[in-house]
């Protein structure tokens, strides 16, 4: 499928000493946009032509002459099609549900769009089978997915395009505040081991004055719609292991597939499915990445838990580093780092001798990611070296939910960011966040904690405290008296519009009302101070039961998704 791909096209010889690795973002803008659709699509009697309406990344080289302080790219299209138009307030239904699926065609679609998956590699690992998140290619099963897209309106997909490339800027701003990192979790550092190890390392990198001279992010800014004032607003940032950008893709053309072989019956048509490129642009960016460190021999380092289930989302990405740009990735857990690691005099890393050019972390977000001083040994080797690190220490901690917190205070982004327009789009999608100090607030949450969340400096799903839950833990913490508020945010609770779909997971499906969360990818590459990628880079929808409180994919609560511009 890659190769078939390819042809057509110039392909970047990354051995060509002659040849400028950037203009390789110019060469190959047509596989870039086409990478995911052709190689999801690669069977012929599935793959068709069609026009994919999404919104082309490709405003780095326009966005360089604008002024620094508007961070905002210029909008293009995708190769052969026409740029959407935004929707505006006026005269626009703002319609955020499920398409509708006629039940006599049920049956029908799920099996096509199971044995879809099967043939293109939109699955993962089954649970249930003992070496499937050790042995590549044993007890796959397909990855749970809506049947049938979400209809979106372009008003919010357009403000949350918008806002993607001003949180990779802020992101990477804050991160040069080593002061205000430290000063705003230092309290949480009282009461969390977590976020104190990391701290200290951060700390260590400090009084070193370590500095990253290539700075790469791959970030996720997470929204839902709140139905009660239909406002985009913002449930988190994602600074580390954005994941799911596999899955994210292959679930776009499964839907596209779906309605294009349905479309009478649908009356649908297939090229409002949103074209996802996220697996091409982080793969580009990572690429780049590489090409600034200027080592030909140097591999791509993937950071892996021990027993992965969902390791094919990410071989997407290392698949397409080796097909599209000759890069060598290899994969290890943090303790095989440890073992086989090793810091030359000039700063660089090696593993079994061979140089690491990016450490891409797919893992080390979680406690449970540094069950031993062993890990927490090669993270600190890891920050030491001179190796891009995706994402470093610095930016790893800007993505905690008290720095996102703490950002949403008053004037506190006026620290960071220059342009007022800026600081307004921003804003104006930040939920109400606060710490547990303002007593009025955990007060409301007390009397009304169906309206609140609390959230602990914890990523990966399955932590959050909702309900009931919050109101007891939030009265044991003012009982005890103690520090450990530092370790929580409350946040405001977001309601989604809420519609029925039909969710399949292990082969079977269910009719349920259900509320989505969207995601927008990003990427920031910017070597001392030449910013080389500033971008959006494709989404992520994810759908559950509305009768659930949490939602990830990985953690096993919500379905992959897609979204219908409307």
């Amino acid at each position: 499928c890659f190769r078939s791909l390819l042809t057509p096209v110039e392909v970047w010889n990354p051995t060509n000493q002659a040849r400028n690795p950037h203009d390789h973002r110019r060469s190959t803008m047509a596989a870039a946009n086409a990478f995911t659709s052709a190689s999801m699509s690669c069977a012929p009697s599935l793959s068709g032509s069609v026009n994919v309406i999404a919104v082309c990344p490709r405003s780095v080289a326009a966005a360089r002459t604008l002024s620094s302080s508007c961070l905002r790219p210029v909008r293009c299209a995708a190769v052969g099609t026409a740029a959407p138009v935004a929707a505006t307030a006026e005269g626009d239904e703002r319609r955020f549900e499920q398409l509708a699926v006629p039940p006599e065609l049920v049956d029908e679609l799920v099996e096509e769009a199971l044995v879809w998956c099967s043939q293109h590699g939109l699955v993962v690992g089954d649970k249930n089978h003992p070496r499937s998140g050790k042995a590549p290619g044993v007890g796959l099963l397909h990855a749970p997915f809506a049947l049938l897209p979400m209809s979106f309106p372009k008003v919010y997909w357009e403000q949350a395009l918008e806002l993607a490339p001003l949180f990779n800027e802020l992101v990477h701003r804050v991160s040069l505040d080593g002061d205000f990192l430290q000063q705003t979790l230092a309290r949480t550092k009282e009461v969390d081991p977590f976020t104190r190890r990391l701290l200290d390392i951060h700390s260590k990198m400090m009084e070193l004055n370590k500095k990253e001279d290539i700075q790469l992010g791959l970030t996720r800014s997470d929204y839902m719609i709140d139905g009660a004032t239909d406002k985009l607003l913002q449930v988190e940032l994602n600074t580390i292991s954005t994941s799911s950008n596999g899955l994210a893709c292959g679930v776009s053309e499964l839907h596209r597939n779906l309605i294009r072989h349905h479309q009478r019956e649908l009356g649908l048509d297939p090229t409002s499915v949103v074209g996802n490129t996220a697996i091409a642009q982080h793969a580009e960016a990572l690429a780049t990445a590489w090409a600034e460190y200027n080592n030909q021999s140097a591999v791509v380092l993937v950071v892996v838990q021990a027993e992965e289930r969902y390791m094919y989302d990410q071989y997407w990405i290392t698949v397409a580093l080796r097909e599209m740009y000759g890069v060598t990735t290899i994969r290890k857990t943090m303790a095989e780092i440890e073992a086989e690691g090793d810091l030359r005099p000039d700063g660089t890393l090696v593993i079994n001798g061979r140089p690491v050019a990016i450490v891409y972390f797919r893992a080390g977000y979680s406690p449970a990611d540094y069950p031993s001083e062993a890990e927490w040994r090669a993270r600190l080797l890891i920050e030491r070296s001179s190796a891009i690190k995706c994402p470093s220490i610095a930016h790893h901690l800007v993505g905690t939910k008290k720095i996102q917190q703490e950002l949403a205070k008053e004037n506190v982004l006026e620290r960071f960011l220059d342009n007022q327009s800026d600081i307004e789009n921003v804003r104006k999608c930040f939920a109400g966040l606060w710490s547990l100090e303002n007593d009025i607030i955990v007060n409301s949450a007390i009397e009304s904690p169906e309206l609140f969340v609390l959230k602990p400096q914890r990523e990966g799903g399955g932590n959050n405290i909702y309900g009931d839950n919050l109101r007891e833990t939030l009265i044991r913490l003012r009982k005890d008296g103690s520090n450990e508020t530092a370790a929580y945010i409350l946040m405001q609770r977001i309601f989604p519009p809420a519609s029925p779909s039909y969710l399949v997971r292990e082969g079977t499906f269910v009719r349920d009302n259900v509320v989505s969360e969207f995601g927008i990818f990003g990427a920031y590459l910017r070597n001392n101070d030449k910013v080389i990628i500033n971008d959006q880079c494709g989404y992520l929808l994810r759908t559950k039961a509305a009768s659930l409180n949490e939602g990830g994919v990985v953690a096993g609560y919500a379905f992959l998704n897609s979204i219908f511009l409307t």
